[in-house]
């Protein structure tokens, strides 16, 4: 519930401030708005607003046809309300072909007051202000951030025992504790870095170091998909899992990490580890007869023995020693280890609040390019299967409420919504920009009943779009 609040929470704050800029240019250029809605309000509206006669006027759960009343005669006047389908909202421009006004309703002459009566170059501003608005938007969310939180990094050149690597980044020649030097002839200077470059961007030559010796690897040109293909088969068991168990918490796949010892910090009461007298400080170096030196490959190998005994080696006071623990279903031995932070050091900057600006602002374009870069992915059949709708991104946000992670994601939403409106789609932003450029190349405006039809196509690619990704959700849901 409380992810499910902080993504309505987001979006809704987003939306309206998307429309807002279409808003605010409108009225700039003396543009009437007869319509501001967060949601849709097909048939009749939560609530709804609008100031005339001197004082405001709300009804609740009213009809969405106003013509004939009091309402209506006063089309000057925005009316503000809140629908009740949970999608998105709207800023009904007068004059403008959209979801709010087909060709056929604009049959009359043009008037001053409408859109198509202003120039292109006005007409531009007003679609471009939503996707401005979510951009800026979103620079000074990380800005704020910045200049309020710092920024924490864990340098790739701190972790001096190496990384550890997935079975899919094994197949490609990598070895346990390999100390990545450079990918494609650059240093990366964090993990984030690494994974971005291989998987999203996909870079091919990496140079690691081995012991003593140099070595070059070439990764394979489907890295990418290969990756996407098995995180969703590790998500379906997962799930699978989960759904024999209510109380089972379900893993994340570790493509890479950081390579430190699984050293136990709290041993809790009554749990199997416990009753095999595990205690704190002890070293855990294999489970099952299988090698562990690092913690991701404990927990990854405790997945291999779920309701069954397994016998623990682990290493206390310098003297190897063994217990045999019986493992439940969530193959959990009831400890916590010590963090990596216990063994790298994280580099902490504060800023002040002229730094944050141009620090905000790089992040938010470098985190850009790189969600524009992975979006080659989503054209195959593992980036399509990966695709997520609003489960999926209301599951990014944390399960217990966090105002610095809330606006965190906040930040970054904003940022792919003035991304997925950009894109030349009809019916969205950079669909009606697209063909303003055309008109101010050819200097022919399309006429209405063609921006219908092209509005009608896009629609039809946006649901098929939005099914999809939300069709992920579900099916992942209840099948996988």
């Amino acid at each position: 519930m409380i992810q499910l609040l902080q993504l309505i929470l987001a979006l809704s704050f987003l939306v309206i401030i998307h429309e807002f800029g279409h808003f605010a240019f409108a009225r700039l250029f003396k543009v009437r708005v007869e319509k501001f809605y967060l949601f849709f309000d097909y048939k009749f509206s939560i609530v709804k607003a609008k100031r005339f006669d001197g004082k405001w006027h709300v009804r609740f759960f009213a009809p969405t046809t106003t013509e004939d009343d009091e309402w209506g005669k006063h089309p000057d006047k925005t009316e503000w309300g809140i629908g009740w389908i949970p999608f998105g909202g709207y800023c009904a421009i007068a004059g403008m072909v959209d979801e709010t006004h087909s060709a056929d309703q604009l049959q009359k002459e043009p008037q001053p007051w409408e859109f198509r009566s202003k120039n292109v170059f006005q007409r531009f501003l007003i679609i471009a202000g939503g996707i401005t608005v979510n951009f800026i938007a979103a620079l000074c969310i990380f800005s704020m951030l910045i200049f309020s939180e710092g920024t924490d990094t864990m340098p790739l050149r701190n972790i001096d025992s190496g990384l550890y690597y997935s079975d899919i980044l094994l197949d490609e020649g990598f070895k346990q504790q390999d100390k990545i030097i450079s990918i494609n002839g650059t240093e990366p200077e964090t993990l984030g870095n690494v994974v971005q470059w291989l998987i999203i961007e996909g870079k091919q030559d990496v140079t690691v170091l081995r012991g003593k010796d140099t070595v070059r690897l070439t990764m394979s040109p489907d890295l990418g998909n290969r990756y996407l293909a098995f995180q969703n088969e590790f998500d379906r068991q997962e799930r699978d899992k989960a759904r024999q168990d209510q109380y089972y918490v379900k893993n994340r796949y570790v493509l890479i990490s950081e390579f430190y010892p699984f050293v136990i910090d709290t041993v809790f009461d009554g749990t199997v580890a416990s009753i095999a007298d595990l205690r704190k400080g002890d070293s855990i170096t294999a489970v099952g007869g299988v090698e562990t030196p690092c913690y991701v490959m404990v927990s990854t190998e405790l997945q291999h023995h779920p309701c069954d005994s397994v016998e623990i080696s682990f290493s206390r006071e310098g003297q190897s020693m063994t217990a045999i623990v019986f493992l439940g279903d969530q193959c959990k031995l009831g400890v916590v280890a010590k963090s990596k932070l216990s063994y790298y050091e994280v580099e902490h900057k504060d800023y002040g609040f002229w730094e944050s600006i141009p620090a905000g602002i790089r992040f938010g374009w470098d985190y850009l390019k790189m969600y524009v870069k992975q979006f080659r992915l989503v054209f195959s059949k593992e980036g399509a299967q990966s695709l997520g709708g609003f489960g999926a991104i209301g599951q990014m946000f944390p399960k217990m409420w966090d105002w610095v992670a809330f606006w965190e994601m906040t930040g970054i939403l904003s940022l792919i919504l003035a991304f997925m409106n950009f894109l030349p789609i009809p019916a969205l932003d950079g669909g009606y920009l697209l063909f303003l450029l055309v008109e101010m190349i050819t200097r022919k405006q399309p006429s209405d009943k063609f921006l219908e039809k092209a509005n009608t196509v896009g629609w039809v690619l946006l649901m098929g779009l939005l099914i999809l990704a939300n069709g992920n959700d579900l099916i992942k849901w209840l099948f996988r």
